[in-house]
């Protein structure tokens, strides 16, 4: 039997179930034609939020607003990390001001606020800016706490 996962295209939001073999070739979207790995964070609406909170994938979303200058500071960093990980975690970010609902129903106080879902719970928090670095550590240190 062969391994395979969800994966969503970054661009259009078609899922497409890959082979495990696949994951490092070059994938384009059967929809769009783009790059299924593009090395960049989803734009969420309430529907994609839905979506990829249940998929198979680890999720770290960053919730964010056009105004806030540590959420801008942070974006470089943020898509940074996202090209590290894109094999293991969707990277998404979901602008608060648009999406206020899901905002106030996951307790978002304070942006940037990086939240990381498995299984579709969340597994770790952390508010404010953070390095491409601080990131992908902070990341593969709470995806192997919930993996033991």
């Amino acid at each position: 039997m062969t391994f395979s996962r969800k994966v969503t295209c970054p661009y259009c939001g078609a899922s497409e179930r890959i082979p495990a073999e696949r994951f490092s070739d070059d994938l384009v979207c059967g929809a769009c034609g783009r790059a299924m790995f593009g090395g960049r964070p989803i734009e969420l609406d309430a529907a994609r939020f839905g979506e990829l909170l249940t998929d198979e994938k680890p999720l770290l979303v960053d919730y964010w607003a056009s105004w806030c200058g540590p959420c801008k500071a942070m974006a470089p960093a943020f898509e940074q990390a996202a090209r590290s990980l894109e094999d293991t975690v969707q990277f998404a970010k979901l602008n608060t001001d648009d999406e206020q609902q899901i905002a106030q129903e996951h307790g978002i106080r304070s942006i940037p606020t990086m939240i990381l879902f498995h299984g579709g719970k969340e597994i770790a928090r952390h508010s404010g800016a953070m390095s491409a670095g601080d990131i992908q550590t902070w990341v593969e240190n709470h995806l192997a706490d919930a993996a033991a």
